[in-house]
């Protein structure tokens, strides 16, 4: 790779493959795609696993499918019988499709690229945007990227319209740009980021693996024993009054909230070790295991161990401990410890509890070194769609 050193006077990015050299081409959105038109199945018109053609819902480009979609091994549903919409343009190799919609300025208009359709009939659904480059402008698989480049999203975070949803449409593209080089080059960028990609799939697969592994073995040694104590007999919970707001970008120690680290402060209200559950909200019930000096904020339950029970071995008892039978609240859920704190687990003896926490506690270890990689990549990933592109 080489840096550009000229680049506020060119039309080329801050770092390329150095074989390469010459502006890129500023192409407006519009000017490069043709637009067709979308149905508006929902989620109840779909369904997996049929041979009936395959429509792609918006939620799966937000949430659940690679930049590229190779349909040789990424899954998309199958419209059901009866739902057939009356007008479609069948996707090809090449086609791109945007969610016109989000919650986040950061994800309106993300992209997928048709990159193998492995001979599948696709259409584009509900709040999609589907674009085709009928001039041929572009290789298969540069498109993708481009759309999801830095240089592309700040322009759509200015123009995307509403307040608590934020949307596009195909009338937005005209004042946007994408930066194309020539076809060699955008082939070497395009599969430098498809290499990217895959590693990052094989990586969360590795991490599912583990997390299974992790999982499978806690349930066998949850389930090893008659439930023999209560919660609270082994466990005592305390909770923090901290909040959100209290909390600051810079500080000694990290504070956790529902989402992880939400900030830090130069104090603490957990010492040495704790287990922190998530009492009310969408993720209410999630369990983490804390180490060192750090505080929780009032979403979360601090669980700390009496004597004699290692607070490791029932972090991962609890991990696999069904909290739905506590929840409470209809719009937003909440879980009291003096309400699950009286559910009964299994615990055998103390040297038995170290000795199933050690021993998880390596598989644990092994899965934060792949999370680590896997952020790198994410990262590294990052890094290119900023500096890659115009």
């Amino acid at each position: 790779m080489a840096a550009n050193k000229n680049n506020k006077a060119l039309n080329v990015p801050h770092l390329r493959f150095p074989e390469f050299n010459g502006e890129w081409e500023k192409c407006k959105i519009s000017d490069l795609l043709d637009f067709y038109s979308t149905n508006s199945l929902s989620w109840e018109c779909l369904e997996y696993d049929t041979n009936a053609m395959m429509n792609l819902h918006y939620g799966l480009i937000h949430v659940g499918l690679p930049t590229m979609i190779d349909l040789a091994k990424d899954k998309l549903p199958n419209i059901k019988e009866g739902n057939m919409p009356k007008n479609f343009e069948m996707c090809k190799e090449g086609d791109v499709a945007f969610a016109d919609a989000s919650e986040d300025t950061n994800e309106v208009a993300k992209t997928v690229e048709f990159f193998k359709l492995a001979g599948k009939n696709v259409v584009c659904g509900l709040h999609t945007i589907h674009g085709r480059d009928n001039k041929h402008k572009t290789v298969v698989g540069f498109k993708g990227y481009a759309f999801l480049s830095a240089a592309f999203h700040n322009q759509i975070r200015r123009i995307a319209q509403g307040t608590k949803i934020y949307s596009i449409s195909t009338k937005n593209f005209s004042e946007c740009y994408i930066g194309l080089p020539s076809k060699p080059e955008q082939t070497k960028i395009a599969t430098l980021l498809r290499l990217i990609d895959e590693r990052i799939a094989t990586q969360n697969k590795i991490i599912e693996k583990l997390e299974s592994l992790i999982k499978g073995i806690a349930h066998k040694v949850a389930g090893m024993g008659k439930p023999n104590i209560r919660i609270s007999e082994c466990l005592e919970c305390t909770s923090s009054t901290l909040q959100e707001s209290d909390v600051s970008e810079v500080g000694t120690y990290p504070v956790y909230g529902a989402n992880g680290i939400v900030g830090y402060l130069n104090g603490y209200n957990t010492s040495d070790e704790a287990i922190y559950i998530i009492k009310d909200g969408s993720g209410v019930g999630s369990v983490s295991y804390v180490k060192g000096k750090c505080s929780a904020t009032g979403t979360l339950n601090i669980l700390t161990a009496k004597q004699d029970y290692s607070l490791q071995f029932l972090y991962y008892i609890l991990k696999v401990f069904s909290f739905v039978p506590y929840k409470t609240g209809m719009a937003i859920p909440h879980i009291y410890f003096k309400d699950y704190g009286k559910a009964h687990i299994f615990c055998p003896s103390y040297s038995e509890q170290l000795k199933y926490a050690k021993f998880l506690s390596t598989i644990d270890d092994k899965l934060l070194v792949e999370q680590n990689i896997l952020i790198n990549l994410s990262l590294q990933k990052q890094y290119l769609l900023h500096q890659m592109f115009i």
